[in-house]
């Protein structure tokens, strides 16, 4: 990091964050905090311009211009070719299956599609739900670090290989993978690639050019704004998708994603929480921005950084209480992980353990974390999982410090 890490002056523009000083949010896969700037977007809308789009009248222009606006800036945020290459709707998983219905009518001589136990299942069972269409999955497995490696992926490419599915991060183990390298190897065999950049998206820049991939999902509540979901597809990709639509809607992208009506006022909160991130990065840089996707990317890089320390930190502190760490532990491999650690203490439940926290007023979850695979991929019943201490960049080095003290009282 180039100049020290605001933390503090971050925080205090969580209204939830200076609402509650006594709780330590540490369930931020489930969910990230709202900056102020972003709930006065909701709040705006809702006010001024609650209606629908496409009237003649100002309020319905204003809608109109802010969903445009929003498109833009999401855009810049995953480095998109153009911006009608952006679909907006509820969530991520709507998202995918939206696509796997799509993939499942055009399966044609290559049936085959790689699936990974890493995934949260959303973006399992929506292509395992396409066998009764004739799809063949083939499983790309984690290794005992809890990542996948590339390696063991490409004996399962051929010239049947439809898609690869997988994760950008890992929401249970925090494992980061290496998408590009999937990438390659998939469209070497003629195969596309869809990532699921939920988890990964409040902690890394996002670079479809780089990644190289040809579908991308995230869920604007892990970015620091309202629940909302969007799309992104390579432009030639999504005007051939067969989609369901109305007549009346156009058969090209954005439009023929988009089904139905979606929360106006959210897509305006994700369009304010990526002005909360680009003025970060333009704060950080120390002088006058190149662009908008220049201050995205200094921002991330800088929460990349910072988020690194507190992992190291996290680490220590687990290991020193003797926990189970599931995933990549080694100090010297941190940044092939995020802050999102899924852990158990010896002869304890992790549901006891998260609910021991709670009486210390901090917030860890325990179960299986929508990936129950991973679960049963470290020998732990998928009901009970184990316990997710999962971090932002508005958490402190203080916090994991009380966590610390807690987490010896438990063991």
């Amino acid at each position: 990091m180039t100049l020290e890490f605001p933390v503090e002056d971050l925080r205090a523009t969580f209204p939830a964050l200076v609402n509650s000083p006594d709780f330590i949010f540490f369930d931020n896969a489930a969910g990230a905090q709202i900056p102020q700037c972003v709930l006065d977007a909701v709040t705006v809308h809702l006010v001024n311009c609650n209606v629908q789009r496409g009237g003649p009248y100002e309020k319905s222009q204003q809608v109109d211009a802010a969903v445009a606006r929003a498109r833009v800036s999401v855009c810049d945020f995953v480095n998109a070719y153009h911006p009608d290459e952006i679909a907006f709707g509820m969530n991520a998983t709507s998202f995918i299956r939206l696509v796997s219905l799509a993939v499942g009518q055009t399966l044609g001589d290559r049936r085959e599609i790689v699936v990974t136990n890493l995934d949260h299942e959303a973006n399992i069972a929506t292509w395992l739900a396409l066998q009764s269409e004739g799809a063949q999955i083939r499983w790309w497995r984690i290794r005992d670090d809890g990542n996948l490696h590339v390696d063991d992926l490409l004996p399962l490419l051929s010239s049947a290989t439809r898609l690869v599915a997988c994760t950008v991060a890992s929401n249970a183990t925090g494992s980061v993978v290496d998408v590009a390298e999937v990438a390659k190897h998939a469209h070497a065999v003629g195969a596309e690639v869809f990532l699921d950049c939920v988890h990964y998206a409040p902690h890394g820049v996002i670079d479809v050019q780089k990644f190289g991939c040809d579908y991308l999902v995230c869920s604007g509540y892990k970015v620091f704004s309202p629940h909302m979901g969007f799309l992104w597809g390579r432009r030639e990709l999504l005007e051939n998708l067969p989609t369901f639509r109305e007549d009346f809607i156009p058969d090209k992208p954005p439009a023929k994603l988009e089904v139905g009506t979606f929360v106006y006022e959210n897509v305006a909160g994700m369009d304010a929480a990526l002005t909360y991130l680009a003025t970060l990065g333009e704060r950080l840089s120390g002088a006058p921005p190149a662009s908008r996707r220049a201050c995205l990317i200094r921002a991330m890089d800088e929460i990349r950084a910072y988020e690194q320390v507190l992992s190291l930190e996290m680490i220590r502190v687990l290991q020193d209480a003797g926990a189970e760490v599931y995933g990549i532990r080694a100090s010297g491999r941190v940044s092939e992980r995020l802050p999102t650690f899924c852990f158990n203490l010896r002869g304890i439940s992790p549901a006891s353990v998260a609910q021991e926290f709670a009486r210390h007023h901090i917030g860890v979850r325990a179960g299986h974390m929508y990936s129950p695979r991973v679960m049963q991929r470290f020998g732990l019943d998928p009901e009970t999982g184990a316990v997710r201490a999962s971090l932002a960049h508005y958490n402190t080095m203080e916090e994991i410090h009380r966590f610390e003290e807690v987490l010896h009282r438990v063991r």
